[in-house]
């Protein structure tokens, strides 16, 4: 009964800022795992559900705890780097960088992703504040625009 109620408040966009910020960093772990038993390093596999999963994040979580999700893609983005930095330099950078080096170049490659789903999800929750926040609601705000109704 409680992954029912769990699932309409993802699907509401209620669902807790701790629980979606668990749920991501757990399906974001997973998606590496999958992707270096599949291929040599991280590849497009991550990219793109590294960007799936920040619009996820971004229209799951409660209008009132938009901060955590707001922060969340860059150090998640950040720590997978640097633990596969640590655990396998050579799928996010040359065998023999550092941990440093293997974290920023492992960072630098999957530049494109970050900034995409970043962008995504901070745009959608400034949409989603912008609507949250209109005290005449969508509608009135059209209207008072001029726009037809869809």
């Amino acid at each position: 009964m409680t992954s029912v109620l769990a699932r309409r408040e993802f699907a509401r966009g209620e669902a807790a800022a701790g629980e979606v910020a668990r749920l991501f960093v757990a399906l974001v772990i997973t998606m590496v795992a999958l992707d270096l038993v599949l291929s040599a390093g991280l590849g497009l596999f991550f990219d793109l559900g590294f960007v799936c999963l920040c619009v996820g994040a971004g229209l799951a979580v409660r209008p009132h705890e938009f901060f955590t999700v707001g922060v969340l893609p860059p150090l998640t983005m950040l720590l997978v780097v640097a633990l596969v930095a640590i655990g396998d330099p050579a799928a996010v950078a040359d065998a023999e960088d550092g941990f440093v080096q293997a974290t920023v170049t492992g960072l630098s490659r999957h530049a494109i992703a970050l900034v995409l789903g970043y962008g995504a999800c901070l745009g959608l929750l400034s949409l989603r504040h912008s609507a949250a926040t209109d005290p005449q609601g969508p509608d009135q705000a059209r209207k008072r625009s001029g726009s037809p109704a869809p």
